[in-house]
């Protein structure tokens, strides 16, 4: 069986640890955790590894958000990977910093990256984790705001919640989608 992860972000080192990269980071946790080293590849970076039994493929494409449904789309078809097997991981500015939250569908909630891939994937029907990044910008500021680095005390916190991110990314992997909500959200 196999699985794709994506990591939404950025290319570039000028967007590298900023909030709108958190997919990128928990996808470097899940290939530190599986020990493989991410390769460029066709529309990104590609590491392959295996997580009890299933083959994992962890992607961070290189396509900037607003176009990362091409990305999602060819390693889907590439690799012969079902819609259920996929798992995009995402920054999320409707939840408070560090929120975990995993659904099997919804909207793209304003976020470009998942319009993309809903637009591309002609559907909203595939699982996301949503990491919280929080709203806390000025009216206008919103770019500035995902575009930012991280304040210092969400920069403390940072290590431990990319962890758990990344538990439950494999718990997908291994268990499914509605064990990992019951086991992951909210915490």
């Amino acid at each position: 069986m196999k699985y794709l992860i994506v990591g939404l972000g950025n290319k570039g080192s000028e967007y590298e640890n900023t909030r709108h990269n958190i997919g990128f980071k928990v996808a470097e946790k899940i290939a530190e955790t599986l020990e493989v080293s991410f390769n460029t590849s066709n529309f990104g970076w590609l590491a392959e590894g295996k997580h009890k039994g299933r083959k994992v493929f962890i992607l961070k494409p290189d396509t900037y958000m607003n176009l990362s449904g091409n990305a999602v789309k060819y390693w889907m078809q590439k690799e012969n990977i079902p819609l259920e097997n996929v798992l995009i991981v995402t920054d999320d500015l409707a939840l408070p910093f560090g929120t975990l939250r995993l659904k099997g569908k919804g909207s793209d909630a304003g976020h470009n990256g998942l319009k993309n891939i809903n637009e591309v994937l002609q559907t909203q029907n595939y699982a996301r984790l949503r990491f919280g990044i929080s709203a806390d910008f000025a009216a206008g500021r919103q770019v500035d705001y995902v575009l930012g680095t991280w304040n210092e005390e969400e920069a403390e916190k940072l290590t431990e919640r990319i962890e758990t991110f990344s538990k439950a990314a494999l718990s997908f992997v291994f268990v499914g989608l509605n064990n990992t909500m019951s086991a992951f959200n909210g915490k």
